[in-house]
């Protein structure tokens, strides 16, 4: 079998930055144990697999945009919700397949979504809030950390508010105490002192098996709203402190919050087996 493969780096001004994503259309739904293992080949946080044909379950859409089935993986399962591979997968049927459409949708597990493309090329995800609920806080895993910590939040992921930029730059967390946890990935986040950002993270996996995230879209689903509210404003700039790094622009709207971001085209290619 031959397929289709490209890689896309999300939330990227340049080459080499942001989160790589592999993106792989479909004509028909493989096995799962097939997407997996194509997946965890790829090994990169996510390889996001999508078809135009949509399931029986899938809720109307609006008729006058492109639809399409999507699907996230990482190396170890499949996800919820991803934001770099969403990007990733609507930059690569604007270019390829769509060129004169504004909006792509997705039908995916957490509902549909849909990208837009502003005249400057940037893509806005319109993605479901999160916002996260204080949560005791597990001494062992702020230990793990290895940085103050002053709020422990919850929502998909952990969310550890640190007390500031520096530490999360600088820090480096026990994976052996991390990575077993039952939880997607722990999130560390803290108000940003760089002019013209807002807010930092990192984001580090634990069950969906990725050590660490260079740029994690879907966290910002459940920061973007703590950051909204204390600092009283529903606009902000996060920036991801991971080594590639890379800037999501977020407007939290109600339960929905759009995340912006630029991407760069890395490769394209035929995958066989």
């Amino acid at each position: 079998m031959k397929l289709d493969i490209y890689q896309i780096d999300a939330f990227a001004a340049g080459p080499f930055e942001g989160n790589p994503a592999a993106v792989m259309p479909l004509t028909d739904w493989l096995d799962d144990s097939v997407l997996q293992q194509l997946a965890e080949e790829n090994n990169l946080s996510e390889t996001a697999f999508y078809t135009a044909r949509l399931p029986d379950d899938a809720s109307p859409h609006d008729p006058a945009h492109p639809a399409y089935h999507l699907r996230w993986f990482t190396p170890a399962v499949e996800v919820d919700l991803c934001g770099h591979a969403t990007l990733a997968a609507a930059a690569q049927i604007f270019e390829d397949v769509h060129p004169d459409a504004d909006r792509i949708q997705f039908w995916t597990r957490s509902g549909w979504l849909h990208v837009d493309r502003g005249p400057d090329g940037t893509l806005v995800m319109d993605f479901p809030a999160e916002p996260p609920v204080p949560a005791d806080a597990d001494p062992r895993i702020v230990a793990a950390l290895n940085i103050p910590v002053r709020t422990c939040l919850k929502a998909t992921d952990l969310v550890f508010v640190a007390e500031s930029e520096d530490d999360i730059a600088s820090m480096t967390p026990d994976f052996a105490v991390i990575s077993p946890l039952k939880v997607r990935g722990i999130v560390v986040t803290a108000a940003s002192d760089t002019d013209g950002v807002d807010f930092v993270s990192r984001w580090f996996g634990a069950a969906a098996g990725v050590r660490e995230d260079p740029v994690t879209g879907s966290a910002h689903s459940q920061i973007a709203p703590y950051w909204a509210g204390v600092l009283g404003r529903n606009s902000l700039v996060g920036r991801q402190l991971s080594a590639r790094g890379g800037i999501v622009r977020c407007e939290v709207r109600g339960d929905r919050v759009h995340l912006s971001g630029t991407y760069r085209r890395y490769l394209r290619g035929t995958v066989e087996f």
